[in-house]
């Protein structure tokens, strides 16, 4: 199984595409899992992560915590609006990975598989790719899902994804140097 690379909170602009370039220079690829109205705001992002080979699950369409009628309708939502670009996903992580005893239900009902992750960079506190690489080097391993932000959601505490993006060099740089394949998630 692959070290998995996800993003959430995407896609902005100059991050995401930035992000890309580094994947496509690696030949690597990630999971992305944008907030449904960013997508749609930005479909060429969106087209270039898809032609990337990368995968695109849903987040939400608004990074809430929310009741089962509230995510109902939030996810049929998001997914009808990631739908108008061309996106069809199969993977869910539910905003901050927060789930309920009706998110399963949720879930199946719209053919989604709930992914959370193993190996946590902390990038939205604004950690720098040092701290991001001490806390996590020893998790990165076949099979580990690495979550890390492409965009700025609810309560980040930093300006940009410029420490994601370093980071994710050096993860790529670990890979290689030990082996690792990186993927998209089993």
């Amino acid at each position: 199984m692959p070290l998995a690379l996800t993003f959430d909170d995407g896609p902005d602009p100059r991050c995401t595409a930035h992000l890309l370039d580094v994947l496509a220079d690696a030949g690597a690829r990630a999971t992305f899992f944008p907030i449904a109205p960013r997508a749609a705001a930005h479909p060429r992002v969106i087209d270039r992560i898809v032609a990337g080979g990368h995968q695109i699950g849903l987040h939400c369409g608004e990074h809430v915590r929310h009741s089962v009628d509230w995510c109902r309708r939030d996810t049929a939502r998001a997914l009808d609006l990631l739908g108008s670009i061309g996106v069809r996903p199969t993977l869910w992580r539910t905003p901050w990975g927060d789930t309920a005893p009706w998110s399963a239900d949720v879930a199946h009902e719209n053919r989604l598989r709930i992914i959370g992750w193993t190996v946590d960079t902390h990038d939205w506190r604004g950690d720098t790719v040092e701290e991001m690489l001490r806390a996590t080097k020893d998790e990165l391993r076949d099979g580990a899902i690495v979550l890390a932000h492409d965009g700025i959601g609810p309560g980040a505490r930093r300006t940009d994804a410029r420490e994601t993006i370093e980071y994710v060099v050096r993860v790529i740089e670990h890979a290689a140097a030990t082996g690792l394949e990186l993927g998209i998630p089993a």
